[in-house]
């Protein structure tokens, strides 16, 4: 039977679901989310809580703070979903709720299978005890039986690695050797659904390629995974859907690149904002001029005039003081193309409008791969290229020569037009565009296959040493 938390829901919205493809069985749901609300009572000072309490006319002395809105979503058995969003959004309480460590206001939680979870390091876990003493702690509280920790326990304390501290009160534990012990008093219990906050993110490099990769292997054994990151690489390249929280409301859930990519052009926006608002344009003053760029042998083949047509995968944003016109992949005759071979040499070619007087600007163009992840990136401050300053209604032409180290597939270009405000690090976006095009990679000697997604040239050299 399902563990459900239930109260009242509301009606003005329902569940998102995938649907699923005629004939086929849909799966059965893991988690399923309906219409959940967490109302917190806020007080503008200490007294007004005992004054709301006490009064003998019910008034109210508070107001309300939604910290999950009539969120709905479900779950399939089997899925991998990344839940991401700012910092106060609403994804720990979120997750809170879905564990039951925190009680909805109203709204249904539905689980099906049981749950594995780290939500903050150590929850759960008593500072007093030992490390070995909070395994069997942590397996009781999550359902497991003595003899069936006294199974565990060898292969946690082997994935935690943190030899005779085990034997040591958690107490005296850094925070990389609660996130150690935590995790793997999580990950080897045998759970269908694993839930797993922002705690990896304070292990070393080496404990978190092992955490990633036990992850990955739970996927392919079918456990439900609910994975929560601000980093979208990672979300991208473990998840195959994912939930969007601002505010407390469901912004978007479905397909886990378009989902990031949402919320990254909503980040990006609100930083451009916040720039604005707090008036740091202390943007970076150039000295070079067009003849510094300027190539007469290179051919212009971009239109001048807007000429691009949004598609259903098509992303742009930005404050709209520069306008990319039209993109084009040129092969080495500059003749536009989508058909590219790796390792050859092409050029991204934009043609720019600005709308605006500028005293330098950016140019970026990227690669990334169908499921949304950058793969290569040409961006000219990268390169410690400062271009020159622009008047308002001039049109430009940029071209990028770029290489294609990369394994054969499907790829969309990205290009994006940007003003800098810290060289490298700050940058306001003037005009953005993701997957504005659609290219197809080929290798010249299809017999010859990369063993990996890029490739460089290596220089091998060979020793005799006599026995």
């Amino acid at each position: 039977m399902p563990n459900k938390n239930n109260t009242q829901p509301s009606r003005n919205s329902e569940p998102r679901t995938q649907n699923p493809e005629p004939g086929t069985r849909t799966p059965d749901p893991a988690i399923k989310v309906s219409h959940l609300t967490k109302i917190y009572h806020l007080y503008d000072k200490p007294q007004d809580r005992l004054k709301e309490a006490l009064n003998p006319f019910k008034k109210s002395y508070h107001h309300d703070f939604y910290a999950m809105n009539d969120v709905s979503f479900e779950i399939k058995k089997g899925e991998t979903v990344g839940i991401v969003g700012k910092n106060g959004a609403g994804k720990s309480t979120l997750l809170k709720m879905i564990t039951g460590v925190l009680t909805p206001t109203s709204g249904s939680i539905e689980i099906h299978g049981k749950i594995a979870s780290i939500l903050e390091l150590g929850a759960g876990f008593n500072p007093e005890m030992t490390g070995l003493e909070n395994i069997y702690l942590y397996g009781t509280l999550t359902g497991f039986s003595k003899e069936e920790i006294d199974q565990k326990k060898d292969a946690i304390a082997a994935f935690a690695d943190i030899g005779d501290f085990l034997y040591q009160p958690i107490k005296g534990y850094s925070s990389g050797m609660l996130a150690r012990l935590a995790f793997a008093s999580a990950i080897n219990i045998d759970a269908d659904i694993l839930i797993v906050d922002e705690a990896l993110s304070v292990g070393d490099m080496v404990f978190q390629a092992k955490c990633m990769a036990k992850m990955t292997s739970l996927m392919e054994q079918g456990v439900t995974v609910l994975f929560v990151s601000h980093d979208t690489h990672s979300v991208k390249t473990l998840c195959n859907q994912a939930v969007f929280i601002d505010k407390g409301k469901l912004i978007d859930f479905g397909d886990v690149g378009s989902v990031t990519d949402q919320y990254i052009e909503m980040n990006h926006c609100a930083v451009a904002e916040n720039l604005k608002e707090l008036e740091m344009q202390e943007t970076l003053e150039t000295d070079s001029s067009m003849d510094d760029f300027t190539n007469d042998a290179i051919p212009v083949v971009v239109a001048l005039t807007d000429a691009i047509v949004p598609t259903d995968i098509m992303q742009r944003y930005g404050d709209e003081r520069a306008q990319i016109l039209d993109v084009a992949i040129l092969d080495e005759t500059f003749a536009r193309t989508k058909e590219l071979i790796s390792k050859k040499r092409y050029y991204l070619q934009m043609s720019i409008l600005f709308k605006e007087s500028l005293p330098t600007f950016v140019i970026a163009g990227a690669l990334s791969s169908l499921d949304g992840v950058q793969q290569l990136a040409w961006i000219s401050t990268q390169d410690d290229v400062m271009l020159p300053s622009v008047q308002e209604s001039e049109i430009y032409v940029s071209t990028i020569a770029i290489d294609i180290p990369i394994k054969a597939g499907v790829y969309n270009i990205g290009v994006a037009i940007e003003l800098p405000t810290i060289h490298n690090q700050q940058h306001q976006f003037l005009d953005v565009i993701k997957n504005v095009e659609t290219v197809n990679i080929n290798f010249k000697n299809p017999e010859k296959q990369f063993y990996s997604t890029f490739y460089t040239q290596g220089q091998y050299y060979l020793q005799k040493i006599n026995a």
